[in-house]
């Protein structure tokens, strides 16, 4: 079988290469993946447990050393990358995350519920007359942008301008999107400056909002630096917004496939707190994340050198036949459903996760009992990225 697991095209055209990742994990799960263009060869980890080990083993596979990301680039720009917290390792990780945990806790997440739940009824109020929706557009995009606002504080019409932001950082390789990297660069500069300003107003006017906490000392007197603040509000402008809207959006064209499962939950909309998780796992919003190893190491008989790029595959290992029954089937009760969408533990577990799945499992219960003719109306258009799993557009008729 011919192995491409980061062609964009491909992922553009039909979605995540799962044919070619069901063979890896069967015949090499631990694969040397050859390069192409500017970016070198790499070991493709598919294997649930694999990629489990790789992201409890911080001190063995680096995210900081040449970043969490795929693609490669010049050492200046990542040693400014490395101030944001997905391309940090531990201890230097841990001092942020505690600093920023404070706002993401919980109980501080279970805060949000009755404002999520009108946030959800909001905008299917707002669809109700419209002769044409778009999901993504109409539905999923806004749901994190609306709890975005809500967390920064922030004026809910700067939610176009966050919207816009994520989609040029996230985007640049889709034509749809950005015309180039340089684009995706300045819009992290705007946000950026946007952060900047979002500080020195909380500083001045302190509210009840996760601004003011992490501007605060924590119980050691410890803060974040200016650099680490700004950061992390763009952080939380791609990771909260892109992860969120392409589950909903991902989770919905399952449904519309599934049609037995979406009668499921309307029959019985209390089904949406499995479904939240079941739409992570087979959706998969996040595909792949980068390491770099940092001593000589194997992996299931595969000798791993210092410096090698490795890449795990979520979208893969949440297929794994060895910890999913019928992996191929979208099962909306699935539970137990030890699914990594958000990661495979460690340092870098997904800090928002617990906020995403109440916005999924709100927005699928919502949908549910409001919206139980809901219907796909046209082609899903996906994302050329094989870092999101992303829908650009999701037509839909109301029933």
């Amino acid at each position: 079988m011919e192995i491409n697991l980061v062609d964009k095209d491909r992922y553009a055209r039909s979605g995540v290469p799962h044919d070619q990742f069901r063979w890896l994990r069967a015949n090499a799960p631990v694969y040397w993946h050859e390069g192409e263009g500017d970016w070198p060869g790499f070991w493709a980890v598919t294997k649930h447990a694999d990629v489990v080990h790789v992201s409890r083993r911080s001190d063995l596979f680096s995210s900081a050393r040449r970043l969490a990301l795929f693609d490669e680039m010049p050492e200046e720009q990542r040693e400014f990358q490395r101030l944001m917290m997905l391309n940090q390792d531990p201890p230097e990780h841990t001092r942020r995350r505690s600093l920023v945990n404070r706002g993401f806790t919980p109980r501080q997440i279970g805060r949000l519920e009755e404002h999520i739940r009108d946030i959800c009824h909001t905008l299917v109020d707002e669809v109700m007359g419209k002769p044409e929706v778009d999901f993504v557009r109409d539905i999923a995009a806004p749901l994190p942008l609306y709890v975005i606002c809500e967390l920064l504080g922030a004026p809910v019409e700067d939610r176009d301008k966050i919207f816009e932001w994520s989609n040029r950082m996230i985007g640049s390789d889709d034509p749809d999107y950005s015309t180039s990297p340089e684009e995706g660069q300045a819009a992290a500069l705007e946000v950026y400056s946007y952060a900047h300003t979002l500080a020195a107003a909380r500083r001045e006017d302190p509210r009840d909002d996760i601004v003011t906490k992490l501007l605060q000392p924590d119980e050691n007197g410890q803060t974040l630096t200016e650099n680490e603040f700004n950061l992390f509000v763009l952080l939380l402008i791609v990771a909260g917004n892109e992860t969120t809207r392409n589950a909903a959006s991902g989770g919905m064209l399952a449904l519309f496939e599934h049609p037995d499962q979406w009668e499921r939950l309307v029959n019985d909309p209390s089904l949406a707190r499995t479904a939240a998780d079941e739409v992570v796992r087979w959706v998969s919003p996040v595909n792949l994340f980068r390491r770099t190893a940092t001593a000589d190491t194997e992996m299931r008989g595969q000798k791993i050198a210092e410096g090698d790029k490795v890449v795990v595959f979520y979208a893969s290992a949440n297929r794994d036949e060895d910890v999913f029954e019928r992996p191929d089937e979208f099962d909306i009760g699935r539970d137990p459903n030890p699914q990594i969408g958000f990661g495979g533990g460690g340092a870098h577990f997904c800090l928002g996760n617990h906020l995403a799945k109440l916005e999924l499992r709100v927005l699928f219960e919502v949908l549910a009992r409001r919206l139980p003719g809901i219907r796909q109306a046209g082609e899903a258009r996906r994302l050329r990225s094989n870092f999101v799993n992303g829908i650009k557009t999701l037509p839909v008729t109301l029933g």
